[in-house]
């Protein structure tokens, strides 16, 4: 059961939907309830965000890889660019946040300043860039590269990037040129785009490295974090809050979000039934090789009933030669140390190889856990992760969200208009605390 003690927190739980193309499970393009074309059909796209606006959720979150990210020989991937589905989901709502994820490191500030900006002005101020530096190594091919730059590099570009996108929609606000020289770009120009009714587009921060939450705490107005225990979710959530206060901002105005996937039924033997149907329909090999690229190990030489080897978990990773994400790879790690874990029960906690918290319950056992998590300090809310579209966001929409809201931990109502007001951030330069009302 949650800890129902009294917390004083204003404001309720933020709740994201991540729209993984049409599911998180490999199995999830099977359902009857969606055509082959799913994925690449914007009315798929545009009736999930009415499904989440029903729900009064936050934020439709996009992620992105600037390539091709899934095998499909086994199921659909990202094949449209996120700012064209946010159009398009955008013109089919009013309420909804947007927010898109876009790589520094294969992008240009101006263009994206401008791309981003024009999305936020036409949506009325509900728009969020989530900033990423790419990690897949094949995605380099793509824009001439022989390999993509080195993790130090990706994020010295990522700050200064993010400056420069900042520095450029500030020049909409006050109709002033930018001039902008840095170690990677120069910048002599200004936006046309008019500032939004938000002010300026909110930023995400999505990475768990060391410089990714130093990142996260000097310029993210949120975070997407992939811890999977309560006590990680506990130290991330005062660690980067240290960081933003540091940095000499409000706490408070960094919103931690940790991903969680949901498996929901009506019972929690009807979701473990769900999961297990999944888990069956999944390629034998799948699993295992986001494993293995999630932990930078060979996961056929291991022994999957067995504890992970205590060679991978004591010996810290080398940041140069590890290419794959350090913050999912540190939660794993902390996970399978925390409770001594075979790593056959880290593939069914994971979700088939993930690195986010997966729930397998009935609605009110995901209710407890995110009220749980909340009342611990370990999140401002989540970003969900349902195992498939329409119905895993519909069993939580129409069964999850009147549980939390009988316990006062959600909105009934949209009561505001902005993606800003929603995260209680202040205006651009306002310096003034926005409530978490509605």
């Amino acid at each position: 059961m949650p800890d129902r003690s009294p917390t004083n927190r204003p404001g309720h739980v933020i709740l994201n939907v991540n729209v993984l193309d049409v599911g998180i499970t490999h199995d999830a393009w099977r359902s009857a309830d969606l055509h082959p074309l799913s994925f690449v059909d914007t009315e798929y796209f545009t009736e999930v965000g009415r499904i989440a606006e029903r729900g009064t959720l936050d934020g439709y979150f996009l992620a992105d890889g600037p390539g091709l990210r899934e095998d499909p020989r086994h199921k659909p991937g990202r094949a449209l660019e996120p700012t064209t589905i946010l159009g398009a989901v955008a013109a089919a709502t009013e309420h909804i946040g947007l927010i898109g994820t876009l790589s520094t490191t294969f992008n240009d500030p101006w263009e994206l300043a401008y791309r981003i900006a024009s999305l936020d002005y036409v949506s009325g101020g509900r728009v969020a860039w989530n900033v990423v530096t790419t990690y897949a190594e094949d995605i380099a091919g793509n824009f001439g590269l022989t390999e993509l730059p080195d993790r130090d590099t990706r994020y010295r570009r990522a700050a200064e990037f993010v400056d420069a996108v900042n520095e450029l929609w500030a020049s909409a606000r006050n109709r002033t040129p930018v001039r902008f020289d840095g170690e990677f770009f120069t910048i002599a120009g200004q936006l046309p785009v008019p500032p939004s009714a938000q002010g300026q587009p909110l930023l995400v921060q999505a990475g768990g490295s060391p410089a990714g939450r130093e990142l996260a705490g000097r310029q993210a107005h949120a975070v997407f974090s992939a811890e999977l225990s309560l006590q990680a979710g506990i130290a991330h959530y005062q660690h980067v809050k240290s960081v933003a206060a540091k940095a000499g901002r409000n706490p408070e105005h960094v919103r931690i979000l940790p991903g969680l996937i949901t498996v929901i039924g009506s019972t929690e033997a009807e979701a473990r039934a769900r999961d297990d149907e999944s888990a069956a329909l999944a390629p034998s090999s799948h699993a295992a090789a986001r494993f293995s690229a999630t932990l930078g190990i060979d996961l056929t030489a291991v022994d999957l009933d067995a504890p992970l080897p205590k060679s991978v978990l004591a010996e810290p990773v080398d940041p140069t030669r590890f290419r794959g994400s350090l913050g999912f790879r540190e939660s794993v790690i902390r996970l399978a140390a925390d409770e001594n874990l075979t790593v056959r029960q880290l593939l069914g906690r994971l979700g088939g190889g993930f690195g986010h918290r997966k729930i397998v319950g009935s609605p009110e056992q995901v209710a407890d856990t995110i009220e749980h998590w909340w009342n611990a300090g370990a999140a401002d809310g989540f970003n969900l992760m349902p195992d498939r579209f329409p119905d895993g966001l519909e069993i939580f929409v129409d069964e999850v969200v009147p549980i939390l809201r009988r316990r006062g931990l959600f909105r009934h109502e949209y009561e505001s208009t902005t993606l800003r007001e929603r995260f209680g951030v202040p205006f651009p330069g306002s310096g003034t605390s926005v409530s978490l009302a509605g």
